[in-house]
């Protein structure tokens, strides 16, 4: 049997291994972070973390009809990771939430940031088309003083297209 990454005491008890009742209104406590390493080094000290919601959904603010969209939430964690699980009803707790789509990846960024302090995060949201315009909004996030973030996020700025 192999050592495990994260002793038992640096896990979410909240819901790992757990079900609970999930609401459909936006709940940013439902968030969870896990500690990224505990006393190891790697050979290669440079890790992306990608995840996809294929079938996020939110509410139109001004009309309460469902926006659908798949959102792509990318990050270089600091110290922590957001837990998947926590994640998953996370998101699914917006399907309530009546947000504008720029609104919603801002504040899902602002979210983990302010969770897992990230040295670098980006949000893209890929709205479907509605009265034939898709939206498709892109925020970003560098921790304040690491210049490889900052470079990161000025050469992914520039380099974005739709």
């Amino acid at each position: 049997m192999t050592k495990s990454l994260r002793p038992k005491s640096a896990l979410p008890h909240a819901s790992l291994g757990k079900r609970r009742a999930t609401p459909f209104t936006y709940t940013p406590k439902l968030l969870e972070a896990v500690p990224f390493t505990l006393d190891r080094r790697f050979a290669g000290q440079t890790t992306w973390v990608a995840n996809r919601c294929e079938r996020f959904t939110s509410l139109c603010p001004v009309t309460g009809q469902p926006d659908w969209a798949s959102l792509d939430i990318l990050y270089i964690p600091g110290t922590h990771l957001v837990e998947s699980k926590s994640l998953k009803e996370y998101l699914a707790s917006f399907r309530m939430h009546g947000d504008f789509h720029e609104d919603v990846c801002r504040i899902i960024c602002d979210d983990l940031t302010r969770l897992i302090k990230p040295r670098y995060a980006e949000v893209l949201g890929r709205f479907d088309s509605r009265g034939s315009i898709a939206i498709w909004p892109y925020v970003q996030f560098a921790a304040a003083g690491d210049a490889e973030a900052e470079r990161i996020r000025d050469q992914r700025r520039v380099a974005w297209r739709p």
